[in-house]
């Protein structure tokens, strides 16, 4: 940028042009408001001493000053296009942008006073919450961050819940179980964020992928911020969406801080919509303080959206002007940086914009600042009436949806031979058959039937629709499933190895496990997770995950260990509204075989099977280790052992393991899994403190070496607890 400075002083022209030249040197392509700052900055390089020189210097950097604040104020002033928009709809968006920030004074002055524990300010990025949401029909979803109060407010959610929802009150959306905007809600159509930023790109994915299925003409928008964009969800969710063409706008929110981490440090591309250049996405970049160009920018693309179904990448450039929370404040930021984009107000600037196109009055301003003012009041009175959460009976009972499972048994009698990996494919083609809302997910699950062959023919009858391959990408698949939940429909996600689900860790532990406890939305998906070892195949296609999961609060898991069992408890799995995680031992799948009845039939989740009964031992286990355990009794026909299996591992049927226990007196909890961490510890804990005084010899537990699972053979029989566990039963058997 040049800059041509003239004063009416001739004496000083060569100072004058020498801070022009300063200037052009040192700040080529910056604005006008650094003009003071690099003014002084020469003066004092420049050690310009002399009395006069010195006070006409000041002279002309108050001149310079002055030119700067007129110079700042028009090409800093935020150019609105008013095109065909009318009178009203300019004042529903500047009254959508004026509640929420005077919302968010407010809650800054009852933080002070310790009425709220903590805020995300949004204080500078009202347009894009407003603009966006105003956009966007009342029925279709938006999934926000925590700085998008405005999307709360324009969707007219009763402030008084918000309120109740912030003071962790019952009358909020979460019961006091969660904060701030860590909910959604159903009937304002609006689904809030988990702490692990990037995870609900994948759960507004699954949303826009159900209103693909059912053929509503609906877009959906899911917020992240720049931040975000950096997490293995976003890409995922982007690639996936973009494979299968979902309705769907990912709107990053670039406010220049991830907490105080400049996006010189976080990514090192000069355009963050460029990303979805690889993903072969369409892309934008909006000036995001704008509310008229968010609004009509993300209007044009949803009708285009709705029509044409695909993903689009937007990103809104926008400044957060408070700290990341309170509490860390803005230190880090460049004082001029803050200056500079607080004459970029999107409040201040459309207010301007409103009064010069008459549109609206200050009298009328004045007027609307105090009605909000009356409502954010009144409606903090009705929140106040209501005392903190302090009741926390219902809290066990919180973390599982309830409903009526079906109980169905059918006649093994006359029943054909299959195997169990047959039993898996009859479960999932009732499922299928009973329910058309039910989706398989999966890698190689389509064409090619899965690499077990389990799905094998399905994408021919049930169609591409609902028979879906994936591209590698574990986590945003599972997130898919919780957003297909939100729209009604039902997922089966195949783990093509169980080894595979770390890459979904936090999808199903903070996503799927937590949701229905936080704020009422079941996640309907069965994860169906193909486990086990004594398959020679090594580290990563051999692990026993199911303890992984077993300490997660919300979670089912089921881990039958026979063909009439895979088939029942599927089934019972998909009826089930909660997460349930599917254990099937792929050591089994074509090794056992069992009379399997043609027709549909239920076996009760949270439910164990007395296999063997007798009075001298009580062997509790699950999974391949059922089978190891009935080989080793009939090895030693002298013991007499109760053998149960648990069938389902959570919610774990303590009656059934006591009730043996007290009958025997003596127990060993046996299962393939590493001994160190294993389920095992917590069933022996629980038989120790409530069964102690009917135990008549030590509470005993086999399970596999505290290594990885190794390849070799050799090595592998060694690590697995079977012969372990035949010493150790008959050690306790003769105590």
């Amino acid at each position: 940028m040049q800059i041509v400075l003239f004063f009416s002083k001739p004496k000083i022209t060569q100072p004058t042009l020498s801070f022009c030249n300063f200037w052009n040197d040192s700040e080529k392509n910056t604005n006008l408001y650094d003009l003071n700052r690099l003014l002084r900055s020469y003066r004092f390089q420049t050690k310009l001493k002399p009395k006069g020189l010195y006070f006409f210097w000041n002279e002309c950097l108050n001149k310079v000053l002055s030119l700067n604040i007129n110079l700042a104020l028009k090409s800093t002033m935020i150019k609105y296009e008013k095109k065909n928009l009318s009178k009203k709809k300019l004042i529903e968006l500047y009254k959508g942008m004026l509640l929420p920030r005077m919302i968010e004074e407010k809650m800054l002055s009852l933080l002070r006073q310790g009425v709220i524990s903590k805020w995300f300010a949004g204080i500078g990025q009202e347009a894009i919450a407003t603009g966006v949401t105003h956009a966007l029909k009342p029925e279709e979803y938006i999934l926000p961050m925590h700085r998008n109060l405005g999307v709360f407010t324009n969707r007219d959610i009763p402030l008084h819940r918000l309120f109740k929802q912030w003071q962790g009150k019952k009358g909020g959306f979460t019961n006091g179980r969660d904060r701030s905007f860590h909910f959604g809600t159903n009937e304002h159509h609006i689904v809030g964020m988990i702490s692990h930023l990037g995870a609900q790109m994948a759960v507004g994915s699954g949303i826009a992928l159900g209103n693909m299925l059912g053929k509503e003409k609906k877009v959906t928008v899911a917020f992240t911020g720049e931040g975000g964009t950096s997490e293995g969800d976003f890409h995922e969710s982007l690639n996936v969406a973009s494979v299968w063409n979902l309705p769907i706008i990912f709107l990053i929110e670039n406010n220049g801080y991830g907490l105080s981490t400049p996006t010189s440090e976080q990514y090192n591309c000069e355009n963050l919509a460029d990303r979805g250049l690889g993903y072969g996405m369409e892309t934008h970049i909006i000036d995001g303080n704008n509310i008229l160009t968010v609004y009509e920018t993300i209007k044009a693309i949803a009708q285009s959206v709705r029509k044409k179904p695909r993903p689009v990448l937007v990103e809104c450039r926008t400044f957060r002007m408070r700290g990341h929370e309170e509490a860390s404040g803005t230190k880090y930021v460049p004082q001029e940086l803050m200056d500079e984009w607080a004459k970029k107000d999107p409040i201040d600037n459309f207010e301007h914009f409103l009064l010069k196109q008459k549109a609206i009055t200050k009298a009328e301003i004045a007027e609307l600042r105090k009605a909000n003012k009356a409502l954010i009041e009144e409606e903090l009175k009705i929140a106040a009436q209501e005392e903190s959460v302090s009741d926390a009976s219902e809290e066990a009972s919180a973390i599982y949806k309830a409903y009526t499972p079906i109980v169905h048994t059918a006649d093994k009698a006359n029943a054909p031979d299959k195997r169990y990996i047959d039993a898996i494919t009859d479960g999932l083609k009732t499922g299928m058959d009973e329910n058309d809302k039910l989706v398989l997910m999966g890698q190689d699950i389509a064409d090619y039937g899965g690499v077990f062959k389990i799905t094998d023919g399905f994408m021919e009858k049930y169609g591409k629709g609902r028979v879906r391959n994936t591209p590698i990408c574990e986590s945003a698949i599972l997130g898919i499933g919780l957003g297909l939940s939100i729209k009604g429909y039902k997922s089966m996600v195949e783990m093509q190895f169980a080894d595979f689900v770390t890459c979904g860790f936090n999808q199903i532990i903070n996503n799927l496990s937590k949701s229905y406890y936080r704020w009422g939305q079941q996640a309907d998906v069965v994860v169906r997770m193909p486990t086990g070892g004594n398959v020679g195949a090594g580290p990563y296609h051999s692990q026993s995950t199911e303890a992984w999961f077993f300490h997660s609060p919300g979670l089912k898991m089921v881990y039958p260990s026979n063909p009439y069992d895979a088939k029942g408890l599927l089934l019972s799995a998909i009826d089930d509204p909660n997460p349930v995680m599917f254990f099937e031992h792929k050591a089994l799948y074509r090794s056992l075989t069992d009379a399997l009845p043609e027709e549909p039939y239920r076996i009760p989740i949270g439910k164990a099977a007395l296999v063997r009964e007798g009075e001298d031992v009580s062997i509790i286990t699950y999974g391949l280790g059922v089978h190891w355990a009935v080989e080793i009794l009939d090895k030693h026909p002298d013991i007499n052992a109760d053998l149960l299996d648990l069938r389902t591992l959570a919610p774990l049927d303590v009656d059934a393991i006591f009730e043996s226990v007290r009958k025997t007196g003596k127990v060993i909890v046996f299962h393939e899994d590493s001994l160190t961490g294993g389920i095992g510890g917590e069933i022996a804990a629980l038989i120790s403190q409530h069964c102690f005084k009917d135990l008549d010899g030590p509470v005993m537990r086999a399970g596999a070496l505290h290594t990885p699972v190794p390849f070799a053979k050799a090595l592998e029989a060694n690590y697995m607890p079977k012969q372990r566990f035949e010493e150790m039963l008959v050690e306790l058997v003769a105590y």
